[in-house]
């Protein structure tokens, strides 16, 4: 594979969901849990998906149980509590696992496109974030600590190429 267009994955509601139709689109694709001490970084995506949507970019949920089951609940439940605490309208799919011998396609192609510290390719933790341009080429990866906010002037930039 060659690009993130490339991939399917289920929506949180369960319909498959063809990556294609970002294309042309500047994606933040995360995998996000609801119980983990990042889970506030919600606000900043959102935050960041609305002040950007209209300039061809969109945030990519990827919810993920992986890490200290930090993500249990069922897909409803997280969509709710999304919407509830955060007032999350990005686009959310069905929980993942992104790493292992179950990892998700895509995120082995995130992976391996844009490794982590010392050339890691394994996701360390929850709210690992991959900036991906309009051709659905990973650009940059970004720790769980890196604020949604701080990525902004990285997701510009891509915008106005």
């Amino acid at each position: 594979m060659s690009s993130v267009h490339e991939f399917t994955a289920k929506s949180i509601t369960g319909d498959d969901v063809a990556l294609s139709q970002y294309q042309e689109d500047v994606l933040l694709i995360v995998n996000t849990a609801s119980k983990c001490g990042f889970t506030p970084q919600y606000k900043g995506l959102e935050s960041l998906y609305q002040s950007l949507k209209g300039s061809g970019f969109s945030v990519l949920g990827f919810p993920c149980n992986q890490f200290a089951s930090q993500e249990s609940g069922s897909e409803s439940e997280i969509s709710q509590f999304c919407e509830v605490n955060f007032g999350v309208s990005f686009p959310l799919f069905a929980k993942v696992d992104v790493n292992g011998d179950n990892a998700h396609p895509l995120y082995n192609y995130l992976k391996s496109s844009a490794k982590g510290l010392l050339g890691s390719e394994s996701v360390k933790w929850n709210f690992t974030k991959f900036l991906v341009n309009k051709q659905g080429q990973v650009i940059k990866r970004y720790a769980p600590t890196t604020k949604p906010e701080d990525i902004k002037s990285d997701i510009e930039k891509l915008l106005a190429e």
